[in-house]
């Protein structure tokens, strides 16, 4: 596994996901390798804090807690099945960087903004469904705050990944 992909794939893992293929040949220059069970610890320390993140910024009441946490976990599950396909595309970027045909370039660039609209789609999917069990001001938080780590480890992973344009010619 190339160090692209590690890197990139810490910050993914903070938007979920599930176990990284580690079967693939190193980038130029990589030099680190993380197996398949750090890679899944990770990943998991990484929900955690999310969550954590979600608590401690969204005050919740023992009652609306009670509520809400299940809604999140079908959300976060939901979003996992995002961040796979988001996963095997990074990848694939990583596998073929350097190699890239326009076609290629194009079809990632489309793929990347599928994954984009995934995701707002699942939000909007659940924004009812949280009103259900919050208020309106707790689900707005809750999903500004959602956002916030998203678009945090989003810059995270798009300032990892070498422009396609980069390539050797």
């Amino acid at each position: 596994m190339s160090r692209l992909v590690a890197v990139v794939l810490i910050g993914s893992w903070m938007l979920s996901g599930t176990i990284a293929r580690a079967q693939t040949a190193p980038a130029q220059g990589a030099n680190h390798v993380i197996s398949d069970q750090d890679l899944n610890l990770l990943r998991k320390d990484l929900r955690s804090k999310k969550k954590q993140l979600i608590a401690a910024n969204l005050k919740l009441t023992d009652t609306e807690a009670s509520k809400f946490w299940p809604v999140y976990d079908q959300y976060v599950t939901e979003q996992i099945a995002i961040n796979d396909k988001k996963f095997g595309l990074i990848q694939d970027y990583a596998d073929n960087w350097g190699r890239m045909t326009n076609e290629q370039s194009l079809l990632f660039s489309r793929q990347w903004l599928d994954m984009d609209i995934q995701t707002a789609q699942l939000r909007q999917k659940y924004v009812p469904i949280v009103s259900k069990v919050l208020d309106g001001k707790k689900t707005a938080t809750f999903f500004q705050l959602d956002r916030r780590i998203a678009m945090m480890m989003e810059l995270q992973v798009a300032s990892q990944m070498p422009l396609v344009q980069e390539q050797a010619q």
